[in-house]
């Protein structure tokens, strides 16, 4: 019968073999992730590897955590690499695992996925979103590296299209991993300039010199800034998060200075027109002015106390001649109709018998129409045709 052990002691002396076997020391294993957990205080992750037979145990420590490209979960097949070891206290073995790579995928790419993913469900990337560039900006801010190319381009474009622009360049280190704090701190920089528009560019290069404008930190603070802004990263053909995050993206620096500014000829041919047409319309709203104008003072002479009174009088002066036609009218019918009555009352009077040698007996200036009115002694008038005596009653 061999020695008797402890159970610490014949994990300590498993764990022993197990390190010591040269087979076990940067293995690789494929299996699918499970249970996957990462400790919020140490950053190190834990999590299961399993294929249909069987299963083991892993851990990642944080400074192998911090190097991943991408953000491993459960469900994903991958390849792992590291040593297996014992974990004395409970004498169960595990990887420690040193790098993980997606089966299928590569880790750069499966990152990018998941990070575009996670940023577009946070609104990131919504078009609602994207503010309006500038049509005639006073000045732009372009973030870029002071030694690449993709400034002088920008430079050129502004001041052949635009020469009376201010631009005030803010450098950033493109490239490595100091790149995205480095660029972030330019875009914040140039977000409180006063810039009306913020270009932010570099030239072209592969996917892991464009990696910085892949970072979440990069990208939310393109995302962050209140100025409007062009992205243009790489070439044409290369999008990055940068790009979906910002209000436009050109395909070059050069297409970007040319989205940010007017040309200057075109604009000078703008105002010209611009200028014409208004010297028209100014034109053509003084003619109408005028022509509103003179038919105001028609209307305010037919309004006017001068024109109604002139009016008025000319009114009057036709009904006075109306009003003495018509007197006249009626004075002559009266004559005509007194002449009438005249000649009438002429046919009747009594004093027409005095032609004829009549005579008409009066007394106290009545007439007497019988004797027997008479007393003898009574003074009468007696009224010949031409004449009158009197006379005493015998």
């Amino acid at each position: 019968m061999g020695s008797i052990l402890s159970v610490s002691q014949l994990n300590k002396y498993i764990k022993f073999k197990i390190q010591s076997d040269l087979k076990l020391k940067g293995i690789a294993v494929k299996g699918e992730i499970s249970n996957f957990t990462l400790h919020y205080k140490s950053g190190h992750a834990y999590f299961t590897l399993k294929d249909e037979g069987g299963a083991l145990k892993a851990v990642m420590f944080s400074n192998n955590v911090q190097r991943l490209r991408f953000h491993p979960e459960n469900g994903m097949s991958v390849l792992v690499v590291g040593n297996i070891d014992v974990y004395e206290r409970d004498g169960a073995y595990q990887i420690i695992v040193s790098d993980i790579q997606p089966v299928g995928a590569g880790a750069l790419h499966t990152g990018l996925e998941q990070l575009k993913e996670k940023l577009a469900k946070l609104g990131i990337f919504d078009s609602d979103k994207k503010k309006p560039i500038p049509l005639i900006p006073k000045k732009i801010a372009v973030v870029t590296s002071l030694t690449g190319a993709a400034l002088q381009d920008i430079l050129n474009i502004l001041e052949r299209r635009f020469p009376i622009c201010h631009v005030e360049i803010y450098a950033a280190q493109v490239q490595g991993e100091l790149a995205p704090v480095s660029i972030s701190s330019a875009l914040q920089k140039a977000d409180k300039s006063g810039a009306d528009t913020i270009i932010l560019a570099r030239g072209g290069g592969s996917v892991e010199d464009l990696m910085p404008f892949n970072t979440e930190m990069v990208t939310m603070a393109v995302y962050q800034c209140v100025t409007p802004i062009i992205t243009a990263v790489g070439h044409e053909t290369d999008t990055t998060l940068v790009d979906y995050a910002s209000d436009l993206r050109a395909p070059t620096p050069s297409a970007a200075a040319e989205l940010a500014t007017p040309k200057m000829s075109e604009m000078l041919g703008t105002v010209d027109f611009m200028a014409k047409r208004l010297s028209d319309s100014f034109l053509r709203y003084v003619s109408k002015r005028e022509t509103s104008l003179q038919q105001a003072l028609h209307r305010l002479r037919l309004c006017s106390p001068e024109k109604r009174l002139e009016n008025n009088s000319a009114e009057l002066l036709r009904l006075s001649e109306k009003l003495g036609i018509l007197m006249n009218r009626k004075i002559s019918m009266s004559e005509n109709k007194l002449e009438r009555y005249h000649a009438q009352l002429c046919a009747l009077s009594p004093l027409n018998v005095l032609d004829r040698g009549y005579t008409i007996t009066m007394k106290e200036n009545k007439v007497v129409y019988s004797g027997e009115e008479l007393e003898q002694g009574e003074l009468v008038d007696i009224k010949f045709k031409d004449t009158v005596r009197s006379a005493k009653i015998m």
